[in-house]
């Protein structure tokens, strides 16, 4: 799929996180050159889950993923909403076989670091540049000149910023604002089904407290491991981190008085870690000329939809399909396009997970799990 400009064009995505490694194997399916820079000297497999929801596998499937992921991950039958104390059923949403005729795709519980893993699969291995921080840059008349903290430079037609809650793409072309913490933390684990000793955790249940909750689920399509993540106070803690340390003794406490359920989950749990909860006002603009924003370095949301790495992967879908047929001429208009395709969409999303009554009571999901990014109008 190339036409006379289009397959000489030459993007560079800083961040290699889902929605940058995404971004790179839509673009790539469409005949154009990507690098994709990262600040990390390695991937490490976090100790953390993620829900595939279906406008998301649309995409996945597009870039041949869906075999990989089927192989590896949890198929739910439902996301089951209850009680925090007497397990009563608030809202059962509905997932497996249904969902899938519904959607036309499938619901997928998996591990973060084998969705990373199947992504990273699609992008060869000579596109990928480690141990490289963006330091700086500059639009010229001809494209973008990077600079790097380890003293590289590099050129490219265009930018993608792809890099995170804290994007020094943002924060060089359009603002420097920090984003909003909710005052919340987030305890977090993956470990082997075996602790629990038989015990049957469930295919995806949230549990509803009065001003906290938890959401367990297998990660694996044999239950061999699950995960669980939380929300709950916790104003003191400010550091914006995937790796900081938790405290299993202050998370069973804060949930002390939960389901016996919930209580046989923390129980058996090892370890934990946890992170600030963030997200930022939708932005007026996320596209300066050749430089756009992707994912969580233009919409970061909290996590209470399950839709944040979705949204980037829908993301990479659309700006693919935008620079699709663009040339060097006509990037800075496709660029514009994409933005304008997306920006209804992700902050609607953004204030709607930001309420986090997704799934407290009976909630349309056809606005979310419906949306098809391959084959979703573009704006004018």
């Amino acid at each position: 799929m190339t036409n006379e400009g289009m397959g000489a064009l030459n993007i560079a995505i800083i961040g290699a996180g889902m929605g940058g490694l995404a971004a790179a194997a839509a673009l790539r399916k469409q005949g154009i050159a990507v690098t994709v820079y990262e600040q990390a000297t390695q991937f490490t497999r976090l100790g953390a889950g993620i829900q595939i929801g279906c406008n998301a596998m649309h995409v996945l499937r597009g870039l041949g993923l869906e075999p990989m992921l089927r192989a590896q991950t949890f198929y739910p039958r439902s996301w089951n909403n209850r009680h925090w104390k007497t397990g009563e059923v608030l809202f059962d949403m509905v997932f497996g076989r249904e969902a899938e005729a519904k959607y036309g795709a499938p619901y997928l519980l998996a591990h973060r670091g084998d969705l990373h893993a199947a992504l990273a699969s699609a992008v060869p291995a000579d596109c990928l540049r480690l141990d490289h921080r963006l330091a700086g840059l500059e639009q010229t008349p001809d494209g973008v000149r990077l600079s790097f903290a380890n003293g590289r430079t590099a050129a490219a037609d265009a930018v993608i910023g792809a890099d995170g809650v804290n994007s020094v793409v943002r924060a060089s072309l359009f603002t420097d604002s920090a984003p909003r913490f909710a005052g919340r933390i987030a305890y977090r684990t993956t470990y082997p089904a075996r602790l629990l000793n038989g015990f049957d955790m469930g295919d995806c249940t949230k549990w509803w407290g009065e001003d906290r909750h938890i959401v367990m689920y297998p990660v694996k399509s044999d239950r061999s491991e699950v995960y669980f993540v939380t929300s709950q106070p916790e104003p003191g803690f400010g550091r914006e981190s995937w790796s900081e340390t938790g405290d299993v003794k202050v998370l069973r406490a804060a949930f002390e008085g939960f389901h016996a359920d919930v209580q046989r989950v923390l129980a058996a749990c090892p370890a934990v870690h946890k992170r600030v909860l963030v997200d930022h006002e939708p932005l007026d603009r996320w596209v300066d000329g050749r430089v756009a924003l992707l994912g969580d370095a233009c919409h970061p949301m909290t996590p209470y939809m399950a839709q944040g790495a979705a949204m980037a992967i829908e993301d990479a879908a659309i700006l693919s399909r935008c620079l699709a047929d663009a040339g060097r001429d006509g990037i800075a208009e496709a660029l514009e396009r994409y933005e304008a395709t997306r920006r209804e969409r992700t902050a609607r999303v953004q204030l709607t997970s930001r309420q986090n009554s997704w799934g407290k009571g009976v909630t349309d999901t056809d606005w979310v799990y419906g949306y098809n990014a391959w084959t979703a109008p573009l704006a004018n």
